[in-house]
């Protein structure tokens, strides 16, 4: 599967530029956790193929995103909008905008410390 993202000499990762705004224990639960996290990518930023083994819900706070599954056409959100990702799901989300930055949440329940994303290579 070929995704429309941007194709860079120098690729721009997103970044989350410092600790989550919320990482708490799930009350009840044996070893589960909900985390937040605040994220930035620059013009251009992008997350290549990858998946979560939990659930993430993202929402955008500003700029543009655009969000592809594997095997599913592309997705732009914008400021207001919000993504439900299930866990497993690979995909990728990058910044198309050449001259705004985007940021957004991410909402993650997961078991502690197994929410954060898991880089997948493309397929031969």
């Amino acid at each position: 599967m070929l995704y429309a993202q941007p194709v860079s000499a120098q690729e721009k990762r997103g970044v989350i530029p410092h600790a989550p705004l919320l990482k708490t224990a799930v009350p009840n639960t044996a070893n589960q956790e909900v985390a937040v996290y605040h994220v930035e990518y620059e013009p251009g930023g992008i997350n290549p193929r990858h998946l979560h083994p939990a659930a993430i819900t993202f929402h955008i706070l500003s700029g543009t995103a655009v969000f592809q599954e594997e095997g599913k056409p592309a997705v732009t959100l914008r400021a207001g909008d919000s993504l439900f990702v299930p866990a497993g799901t690979i995909h990728a989300h990058w910044n198309p905008s050449s001259t705004e930055s985007l940021r957004f949440l991410e909402f993650i329940v997961a078991e502690k410390d197994k929410g954060r994303s898991i880089p997948k290579p493309l397929k031969d």
